[in-house]
């Protein structure tokens, strides 16, 4: 969301011209009408994979928006910087769990049509039992054992986010904030190779 607020199209054009595959990550969410034009655009300029937060109408909008294309939709279930304390400020009920909401959201994507969803690596075995192998599985919130959380709350090693049925890990500050990004990358390659 960060590079694309500063750059725009322009970068995903040049990434697209460069043969990259681009995941395209602004979770969209806003009524139906926009939603669906937005993945459309999205859709013709040809990104890969696209979120959109995985709310019914959200999602089925999506879904009208990428029509043919060969666009994937990842729908977000719950951020990982979301606690379960932080639920009763949201409005759910005080017994509400994560779990629950994550469960509902996939669901329910999985019924209209969308092919892959965004948990964090804690919920990804649940997540991973309910789509079976066919959905695409993205978890952001993974860091290696004793790295700085930030602001994630709900974490996990990228070994364990393999083992548990991740497709992709979405790892950011742990590798763009390190003294030697190449050298943290090399060794979180290491981490996954033992999953």
């Amino acid at each position: 969301m960060e590079l694309y607020a500063a750059e725009g199209t322009a970068i995903i054009k040049d990434l697209l011209a460069r043969k990259k595959r681009v995941f395209l990550d602004l979770k969209f969410h806003d009524i139906p009408e926009t939603v669906k034009r937005a993945v459309s655009r999205a859709a013709d300029l040809g990104v890969h994979l696209l979120t959109v937060h995985a709310y019914p109408q959200v999602m089925a909008a999506a879904v009208a928006g990428k029509a043919d294309s060969p666009l994937q939709l990842l729908g977000v279930t719950v951020l990982t910087s979301i606690s379960e304390s932080d639920l009763p400020d949201l409005g759910y009920p005080p017994d509400t769990t994560i779990g629950q909401l994550v469960r509902q959201r996939v669901k329910q994507g999985i019924a209209l049509g969308i092919d892959g969803f965004v948990c964090s690596p804690l919920e990804a075995s649940a997540v991973r039992n309910l789509t079976g192998p066919g959905k695409i599985l993205v978890t952001p919130g993974v860091r290696s054992a004793g790295k700085d959380a930030g602001d994630q709350k709900r974490i996990a090693t990228p070994a364990q986010a393999i083992t548990d049925g991740a497709t992709y890990l979405v790892i950011g500050r742990q590798i763009t904030r390190a003294a030697d990004p190449k050298a943290e990358a090399l060794a979180i390659l290491s981490e996954i190779s033992t999953a």
